[in-house]
Protein backbone atom coordinates (compact mmCIF):
# COMPACT_ATOMS: atom_id res chain seq x y z
CA UNK A 1 0.00 0.00 0.00
CA UNK A 2 1.50 3.31 -1.02
CA UNK A 3 2.18 5.48 2.56
CA UNK A 4 0.45 8.93 1.68
CA UNK A 5 2.13 12.51 3.04
CA UNK A 6 0.17 13.32 6.22
CA UNK A 7 -1.53 17.08 5.69
CA UNK A 8 -0.74 20.20 7.35
CA UNK A 9 -2.32 20.55 10.76
CA UNK A 10 -4.91 23.50 10.54
CA UNK A 11 -3.65 26.50 13.28
CA UNK A 12 -5.41 25.67 16.75
CA UNK A 13 -5.78 27.99 19.91
CA UNK A 14 -4.62 26.27 23.05
CA UNK A 15 -6.96 23.98 25.06
CA UNK A 16 -7.65 25.04 28.37
CA UNK A 17 -7.20 22.28 30.83
CA UNK A 18 -11.48 21.41 32.04
CA UNK A 19 -12.67 19.15 34.49
CA UNK A 20 -13.85 15.41 32.68
CA UNK A 21 -17.83 15.32 32.34
CA UNK A 22 -19.37 13.29 35.32
CA UNK A 23 -19.21 9.56 34.09
CA UNK A 24 -15.73 10.37 31.84
CA UNK A 25 -12.86 9.30 33.74
CA UNK A 26 -10.48 7.87 32.13
CA UNK A 27 -9.11 3.96 32.67
CA UNK A 28 -7.21 3.19 35.67
CA UNK A 29 -4.45 2.11 33.71
CA UNK A 30 -4.33 5.86 31.61
CA UNK A 31 -5.22 7.74 35.10
CA UNK A 32 -2.40 5.93 37.27
CA UNK A 33 0.13 7.15 34.62
CA UNK A 34 -1.39 10.47 34.60
CA UNK A 35 -1.44 11.31 37.98
CA UNK A 36 2.68 9.94 37.78
CA UNK A 37 3.38 12.12 34.99
CA UNK A 38 2.05 15.31 36.95
CA UNK A 39 3.89 14.00 39.94
CA UNK A 40 6.96 13.95 38.00
CA UNK A 41 6.65 17.32 36.10
CA UNK A 42 6.07 19.22 39.52
CA UNK A 43 8.83 17.02 41.34
CA UNK A 44 11.31 18.26 38.31
CA UNK A 45 9.44 21.61 37.97
CA UNK A 46 8.84 21.51 34.30
CA UNK A 47 5.78 23.69 32.86
CA UNK A 48 2.78 22.18 31.17
CA UNK A 49 2.63 23.20 27.62
CA UNK A 50 0.11 24.43 25.95
CA UNK A 51 -1.97 22.00 23.56
CA UNK A 52 -1.74 22.17 19.67
CA UNK A 53 -4.92 19.91 18.78
CA UNK A 54 -3.96 15.95 18.06
CA UNK A 55 -3.60 15.96 14.28
CA UNK A 56 0.33 16.47 13.21
CA UNK A 57 1.54 19.62 11.51
CA UNK A 58 3.99 17.92 8.50
CA UNK A 59 3.82 20.67 7.02
CA UNK A 60 6.16 22.97 9.04
CA UNK A 61 9.27 21.77 6.93
CA UNK A 62 7.99 24.18 4.25
CA UNK A 63 6.08 26.69 6.66
CA UNK A 64 5.08 30.30 5.35
CA UNK A 65 7.04 32.91 7.32
CA UNK A 66 5.36 33.48 10.65
CA UNK A 67 3.93 30.33 10.79
CA UNK A 68 5.93 29.22 13.95
CA UNK A 69 7.23 31.72 16.07
CA UNK A 70 11.09 31.36 16.20
CA UNK A 71 10.75 29.88 12.69
CA UNK A 72 9.66 32.55 11.08
CA UNK A 73 11.39 33.88 8.37
CA UNK A 74 12.70 32.08 5.07
CA UNK A 75 16.21 33.41 5.46
CA UNK A 76 16.42 31.86 9.18
CA UNK A 77 18.40 28.95 8.50
CA UNK A 78 15.88 26.51 8.24
CA UNK A 79 16.62 23.40 6.52
CA UNK A 80 14.82 21.62 3.72
CA UNK A 81 13.98 18.46 4.68
CA UNK A 82 11.92 15.98 2.63
CA UNK A 83 8.19 15.63 2.84
CA UNK A 84 7.54 13.35 5.86
CA UNK A 85 5.22 10.32 6.22
CA UNK A 86 3.17 8.84 8.84
CA UNK A 87 5.02 5.54 9.84
CA UNK A 88 2.55 2.36 8.98
CA UNK A 89 0.63 0.66 12.09
CA UNK A 90 0.23 -2.99 12.25
CA UNK A 91 -3.38 -3.70 11.81
CA UNK A 92 -5.60 -2.65 14.86
CA UNK A 93 -2.86 -1.48 16.86
CA UNK A 94 -3.61 2.04 18.30
CA UNK A 95 -1.23 4.74 17.98
CA UNK A 96 1.10 5.77 21.27
CA UNK A 97 -1.40 8.68 22.33
CA UNK A 98 -4.53 6.93 21.62
CA UNK A 99 -7.21 6.52 25.30
CA UNK A 100 -6.57 2.91 25.19
CA UNK A 101 -2.94 2.01 24.68
CA UNK A 102 -2.21 2.98 28.61
CA UNK A 103 1.60 1.97 28.04
CA UNK A 104 2.47 4.83 25.27
CA UNK A 105 3.68 2.03 23.29
CA UNK A 106 5.04 2.43 19.94
CA UNK A 107 4.25 -0.51 17.52
CA UNK A 108 5.22 1.12 14.42
CA UNK A 109 8.69 0.21 13.67
CA UNK A 110 10.78 2.78 15.81
CA UNK A 111 13.38 2.65 11.99
CA UNK A 112 10.88 4.56 10.49
CA UNK A 113 10.15 6.96 13.08
CA UNK A 114 13.51 8.58 13.02
CA UNK A 115 13.92 12.27 11.44
CA UNK A 116 15.51 11.74 7.87
CA UNK A 117 18.19 13.66 7.13
CA UNK A 118 17.64 17.49 5.17
CA UNK A 119 18.71 18.52 1.87
CA UNK A 120 22.12 18.65 1.82
CA UNK A 121 23.33 16.59 4.62
CA UNK A 122 26.38 14.35 4.60
CA UNK A 123 25.02 11.01 6.70
CA UNK A 124 27.24 9.85 10.20
CA UNK A 125 27.48 6.05 8.90
CA UNK A 126 28.45 5.29 12.86
CA UNK A 127 24.99 5.59 13.55
CA UNK A 128 23.18 3.24 11.37
CA UNK A 129 23.89 0.39 13.66
CA UNK A 130 22.86 -3.38 12.73
CA UNK A 131 19.88 -4.17 10.67
CA UNK A 132 19.02 0.22 11.70
CA UNK A 133 19.28 -0.65 15.53
CA UNK A 134 22.40 1.05 17.45
CA UNK A 135 24.60 -0.44 19.83
CA UNK A 136 23.94 1.33 23.51
CA UNK A 137 27.73 2.16 24.04
CA UNK A 138 27.35 3.72 20.64
CA UNK A 139 25.11 5.61 21.92
CA UNK A 140 26.68 6.07 25.48
CA UNK A 141 30.54 7.30 23.25
CA UNK A 142 28.04 10.70 23.44
CA UNK A 143 28.54 11.49 27.17
CA UNK A 144 32.07 12.64 28.46
CA UNK A 145 32.06 10.90 31.72
CA UNK A 146 33.26 7.11 31.92
CA UNK A 147 31.32 6.78 35.65
CA UNK A 148 28.57 8.54 33.99
CA UNK A 149 28.20 5.76 30.73
CA UNK A 150 28.74 2.81 33.38
CA UNK A 151 25.61 4.71 35.44
CA UNK A 152 23.74 5.48 32.16
CA UNK A 153 24.25 1.84 31.25
CA UNK A 154 23.26 0.14 34.22
CA UNK A 155 20.07 2.48 34.68
CA UNK A 156 18.74 1.22 31.10
CA UNK A 157 19.40 -2.02 31.81
CA UNK A 158 17.78 -1.95 34.56
CA UNK A 159 14.59 -0.21 32.95
CA UNK A 160 14.37 -3.02 29.86
CA UNK A 161 15.96 -0.45 27.41
CA UNK A 162 14.60 -3.12 23.77
CA UNK A 163 16.44 -1.07 20.99
CA UNK A 164 18.09 2.33 19.80
CA UNK A 165 17.19 3.56 16.64
CA UNK A 166 19.18 6.09 15.54
CA UNK A 167 20.07 8.97 12.54
CA UNK A 168 22.87 11.76 12.50
CA UNK A 169 24.34 14.07 9.83
CA UNK A 170 26.58 16.97 9.02
CA UNK A 171 25.36 19.56 7.10
CA UNK A 172 27.23 22.06 4.96
CA UNK A 173 28.00 24.82 7.39
CA UNK A 174 29.72 22.42 9.31
CA UNK A 175 26.35 21.62 12.09
CA UNK A 176 26.86 17.57 13.48
CA UNK A 177 23.30 16.41 14.24
CA UNK A 178 22.18 13.47 16.01
CA UNK A 179 18.95 11.84 16.95
CA UNK A 180 18.50 8.47 19.72
CA UNK A 181 15.04 7.31 19.66
CA UNK A 182 15.61 5.18 23.15
CA UNK A 183 12.70 2.24 23.34
CA UNK A 184 11.62 1.09 26.46
CA UNK A 185 8.44 -0.91 27.67
CA UNK A 186 5.97 1.93 28.77
CA UNK A 187 5.37 5.73 29.27
CA UNK A 188 5.99 5.31 32.52
CA UNK A 189 9.70 4.45 32.49
CA UNK A 190 10.17 6.82 30.29
CA UNK A 191 8.39 9.91 32.60
CA UNK A 192 10.88 8.70 35.42
CA UNK A 193 13.58 8.30 33.06
CA UNK A 194 13.62 11.71 31.62
CA UNK A 195 11.95 13.83 34.79
CA UNK A 196 14.53 12.43 37.64
CA UNK A 197 17.40 10.88 36.11
CA UNK A 198 18.22 11.84 32.67
CA UNK A 199 16.92 15.12 31.75
CA UNK A 200 16.09 17.53 35.24
CA UNK A 201 14.71 20.69 34.82
CA UNK A 202 18.03 22.97 35.90
CA UNK A 203 20.49 20.85 34.34
CA UNK A 204 21.22 17.68 32.29
CA UNK A 205 22.42 14.17 34.95
CA UNK A 206 25.21 13.83 32.38
CA UNK A 207 27.79 15.91 30.74
CA UNK A 208 27.57 15.35 26.87
CA UNK A 209 31.16 15.83 25.02
CA UNK A 210 32.03 18.88 24.44
CA UNK A 211 29.11 20.77 26.83
CA UNK A 212 31.10 21.26 30.30
CA UNK A 213 28.16 23.53 31.34
CA UNK A 214 24.39 23.76 30.13
CA UNK A 215 21.66 25.60 31.14
CA UNK A 216 17.75 25.46 30.23
CA UNK A 217 16.37 26.39 27.24
CA UNK A 218 13.83 28.28 28.92
CA UNK A 219 16.74 30.69 30.00
CA UNK A 220 17.04 31.92 26.62
CA UNK A 221 13.48 32.28 25.61
CA UNK A 222 13.72 33.10 21.70
CA UNK A 223 15.99 29.61 21.66
CA UNK A 224 13.23 27.67 22.78
CA UNK A 225 10.67 25.41 21.12
CA UNK A 226 7.66 27.61 20.62
CA UNK A 227 4.19 26.35 22.74
CA UNK A 228 2.74 26.16 19.57
CA UNK A 229 4.94 23.69 18.01
CA UNK A 230 4.83 21.28 21.12
CA UNK A 231 2.12 18.16 21.90
CA UNK A 232 0.95 18.82 25.31
CA UNK A 233 1.37 14.70 25.98
CA UNK A 234 5.26 15.21 25.12
CA UNK A 235 7.53 15.94 27.60
CA UNK A 236 10.37 18.62 26.52
CA UNK A 237 13.42 19.40 27.94
CA UNK A 238 16.05 21.48 26.23
CA UNK A 239 19.90 22.77 26.90
CA UNK A 240 22.08 24.74 25.61
CA UNK A 241 25.51 25.34 26.30
CA UNK A 242 26.40 29.15 26.90
CA UNK A 243 29.02 30.91 26.24
CA UNK A 244 31.73 30.81 26.76
CA UNK A 245 31.85 27.51 24.37
CA UNK A 246 34.77 25.75 23.90
CA UNK A 247 35.78 24.90 19.96
CA UNK A 248 31.87 23.86 19.88
CA UNK A 249 28.72 25.05 21.15
CA UNK A 250 26.39 21.83 22.17
CA UNK A 251 22.33 22.00 22.19
CA UNK A 252 20.56 19.05 23.59
CA UNK A 253 16.76 18.08 23.74
CA UNK A 254 15.29 15.15 25.54
CA UNK A 255 11.68 13.99 24.72
CA UNK A 256 9.01 11.86 26.64
CA UNK A 257 7.17 10.43 23.59
CA UNK A 258 5.75 7.22 24.86
CA UNK A 259 7.75 4.94 25.57
CA UNK A 260 10.50 6.35 23.52
CA UNK A 261 12.76 8.33 24.77
CA UNK A 262 14.42 10.87 22.14
CA UNK A 263 18.02 12.29 22.50
CA UNK A 264 18.70 15.05 19.93
CA UNK A 265 22.12 16.41 20.13
CA UNK A 266 23.16 18.74 17.59
CA UNK A 267 27.05 20.79 17.37
CA UNK A 268 28.43 23.41 15.36
CA UNK A 269 32.27 25.21 15.39
CA UNK A 270 31.38 29.06 16.26
CA UNK A 271 28.31 28.25 17.75
CA UNK A 272 25.11 26.23 16.90
CA UNK A 273 22.24 28.33 15.73
CA UNK A 274 18.76 27.94 17.37
CA UNK A 275 16.61 27.91 14.38
CA UNK A 276 17.72 24.54 12.58
CA UNK A 277 17.89 22.81 16.38
CA UNK A 278 14.13 24.07 16.72
CA UNK A 279 12.95 22.18 13.58
CA UNK A 280 14.86 19.41 14.07
CA UNK A 281 13.35 18.59 17.32
CA UNK A 282 9.85 20.02 16.07
CA UNK A 283 10.10 17.46 13.42
CA UNK A 284 11.20 14.29 15.34
CA UNK A 285 8.34 14.65 18.12
CA UNK A 286 5.54 15.21 15.14
CA UNK A 287 7.20 11.62 13.88
CA UNK A 288 6.32 10.12 17.13
CA UNK A 289 3.14 11.42 18.12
Amino acid sequence: MTEQSAPPAPDLPPVPDTPPSPGTEPAPGKRDRRVLRAVLRWSAAVAVFAAVGSATAYGVTRMERTDVPGLATESDGRWDYPALTAAPLPSGSPGPFAEENTAGAHYADLRNLVLPAPEGAKADKALRGKDGWLATDVFLREYEVEADRDSMRRMFVDRGLRHIAARGWTMPDGTHTRIYLLHFDTAAVVDELQALRVAPALNPAFVVRGADLSVPGETYPEESIPEEARFDDMRYTLYTEPEPYGAEQVRQAYLGAGDVLVVVLQSRKGGARAVPFQQTVVLQSQLLH
